[in-house]
């Protein structure tokens, strides 16, 4: 009988945690965490993501401030209050929520923001600094990754993890974080919809971290039985049962797979939950690191 990981309710222990640490911070004198979140257009995805980081601040006892722009707004005028938000000594972290409007260039914007108030874990110098095992901020989906594999004690030093998926944001600093001796200490193979044997891999895999964006990819014939199988994918898949007309869907087949796993975590309520609070996480860090 498999056991599901539960990403929402360690979600949930862990903005208590913080909540607690907040508090303590406060009654000693000092002020509130504070993270920005800058919003671009009107975007429906970036609109309840959003929303979501804001309430998740409120559970964790910081403050929140949303900056909001029409998406008619220039290159110039962005990069100039990133500047302004890198030299504000009251702001600990900021994210500008992609995507952003076609006509602003995402990779200039990125390596714009100070390093110290990058809790996404989006630029070069937190990327570069955390594939060389230095004090970083790590991005919010692996690090909740590793959260969960930690808080339900899953053994990663030693054992060989497969990833499935190769992005920035998932795939690469996974497999970065997954091979090195204070995080996972696992062998690591990095597969892709491309690779060939990609099933003799999956199967000799103790962990399986499913980050391709195709629904069920992975299916029973590419497990092995007690395998971690931990699924990244949230794809929108029509349901006409549903009242907003869809569900979300993960990248594993998760009715044939789970009985044969170990552990594995559902879609949704797995990793999803996780990243926000990690994203929360990083700016603790980044108050109880830099803040003057």
């Amino acid at each position: 009988m498999y056991s599901l990981i539960d990403g929402k309710a360690t979600a949930a222990t862990i903005k208590a945690e913080i909540a607690e640490r907040v508090e303590e911070i406060v009654k000693n004198g000092g002020r509130r965490p504070h993270l920005v979140a800058i919003l671009v257009g009107h975007d429906g995805g970036s609109e309840t993501y959003v929303k979501n980081k804001v309430l998740a601040c409120e559970a964790c006892g910081f403050k929140s401030t949303l900056i909001r722009y029409e998406d008619d707004i220039t290159e110039e005028e962005l990069l100039k209050k990133v500047d302004e938000l890198n030299h504000d000594d009251s702001v600990d972290g900021f994210i500008v929520q992609l995507p952003l409007p076609k006509h602003i260039d995402e990779q200039r914007i990125n390596e714009a923001i100070d390093w110290k108030k990058d809790v996404d874990g989006f630029t070069p110098v937190n990327v570069g600094r955390m594939s060389l095992g230095l004090p970083s901020f790590v991005s919010a989906t692996p690090k909740g990754i590793l959260e969960l594999l930690l808080r339900y004690n899953i053994p990663t030093s030693g054992k060989k993890c497969v990833i499935l998926g190769r992005s920035n944001i998932v795939g690469k600093p996974m497999a970065q974080l997954m091979m090195q001796k204070q995080w996972g200490d696992s062998t690591v193979v990095v597969c892709h919809s491309h690779s060939p044997q990609l099933k003799e891999e999956t199967r000799s895999a103790d962990i399986i971290i499913a980050a391709i964006g195709r629904p069920d990819f992975v299916t029973a014939d590419m497990v092995k039985p007690g395998a971690t199988v931990i699924d990244v994918g949230t794809t929108r898949v029509p349901d006409a049962s549903r009242k907003n007309g869809f569900r979300l869907n993960g990248d594993v087949k998760f009715d044939e797979v789970a009985p044969l796993c170990g552990f594995i975590t559902p879609v949704p309520g797995g990793v999803g939950p996780m990243t926000i609070c990690m994203l929360m996480t990083n700016t603790l860090q980044a108050y109880e690191q830099f803040a003057k």
